[in-house]
C-alpha cells in the first residue's frame, strides 16, 4: 500500500505516499487529474512500481486529499504555479533524484509546463494521459456536467471520501477556473518547443474530455523545438483515464518507455 507522509512546502504540507524498491534507477511521480489524489490513483501506483521496477510517488497537490487547503477562487494560472513553484518544492524536498513525470489530465499538462521551464537534469521522461494544452468546447461541455452533478450532491459526497475537508478546494478549484470565461485564452503550446527529454502522449480514443487534437498539438508543438522526437498512443474502447479504462495496455506502453530511459540513465 506504500509508505505515506507529509512534506513541508511553503504552501503547506502536501501528501505523498511512496511505492516500490527504494533503490531504482529511477523516480516514477504521479502528478494526479483535476478531481484527483493520492487515494484515487487506487491500485495504479503498485502496479506501475511492478510493472516497471521503479519506485513510484504519488502526492496530493494543495487542496486535495490529506493536503493542506488551497484558496479560492484558484487562480486561472493554477497549473502553470504547481508546475514552476511547487513541483520543483517538492521534488527537492523529497530528494527524488532521477525521475519520470506521469501526469494525467491536468497532471499531464503540469508536467509539460514544468519540462518546458523548470526543469533541471534530473528529469528524464514525461509520460501524459489525456493531457490538454489549450481549450475545447467537449472538455467545457464535460465539466458543466460535472458540476451539475456535484450541485446535485452525489458527485460530492463520492469525492469527499477521498478529500475530506478539501472536498470544495479540490472540485470548486478546479471546475470554477475551467468555467471561468477567461479560462478560454488558457494555452500551453509555448512550453512544447523547449521540452528536451523523450515523452510519450497517451489518450482514449472516448475521451470525453478531450479530442486527438491534442495529442497532435503536443506531438507538434514538441517536434518544433527540434529536440526530441515524442512518441504518441491512441487508446481504443478508452475513456478518460487510461490508467482505469486499459490499464494492460497503459502499463506495458509506460514500461516500454521507461525501460528505455532507465537502460540510458543506468549508471552499471
Amino acid at each position: 500500500m506504500g509508505v505515506s507522509g507529509f512534506a513541508p512546502l511553503k504552501g503547506g504540507d502536501i501528501e505523498y505516499r511512496w511505492y516500490g524498491p527504494p533503490d531504482s534507477v529511477l523516480t516514477l511521480v504521479l502528478l494526479h487529474e483535476g478531481m484527483g489524489c493520492v487515494d484515487l490513483w487506487r491500485d495504479f501506483p503498485d502496479a506501475l512500481a511492478q510493472a516497471t521496477r521503479c519506485r513510484v510517488l504519488a502526492y496530493s497537490r494543495h487542496g486535495y486529499g490529506r493536503s493542506a487547503a488551497c484558496d479560492l477562487p484558484r487562480p486561472i494560472s493554477y497549473m502553470h504555479d504547481d508546475a514552476r513553484d511547487v513541483l520543483p518544492e517538492l521534488l527537492a524536498c523529497l530528494d527524488v533524484g532521477p525521475h519520470v513525470l506521469i501526469g494525467h489530465s491536468d497532471g499531464g499538462s503540469i508536467a509539460l509546463i514544468h519540462a518546458g521551464s523548470v526543469a533541471g537534469p534530473d528529469l528524464k521522461g514525461v509520460v501524459t494521459m489525456a493531457a490538454h494544452i489549450f481549450i475545447e468546447d467537449v472538455s467545457v461541455q464535460s465539466i458543466t456536467l460535472a458540476n451539475d452533478a456535484y450541485a446535485s450532491g452525489k458527485l460530492r459526497d463520492a469525492l469527499a471520501r477521498h478529500h475530506g475537508s478539501n472536498v470544495d478546494c479540490a472540485f470548486r478549484g478546479w471546475a470554477d477556473s475551467w468555467l471561468n470565461p477567461a479560462f478560454k485564452h488558457w494555452n500551453l503550446e509555448e512550453f512544447l518547443p523547449a521540452i528536451r527529454v523523450p515523452v510519450l502522449v497517451m489518450q482514449g480514443v472516448d475521451d470525453a474530455y478531450g479530442t486527438a487534437a491534442q495529442v497532435d498539438g503536443i506531438v507538434a508543438g514538441i517536434r518544433q523545438g527540434g529536440h526530441v522526437e515524442p512518441q504518441s498512443l491512441m487508446l481504443p474502447d478508452c475513456g478518460h483515464a487510461p490508467q482505469k479504462d486499459q490499464p494492460e495496455r497503459t502499463l506495458a506502453a509506460i514500461g516500454a518507455f521507461v525501460a528505455a530511459i532507465a537502460a540510458e540513465n543506468d549508471p552499471a
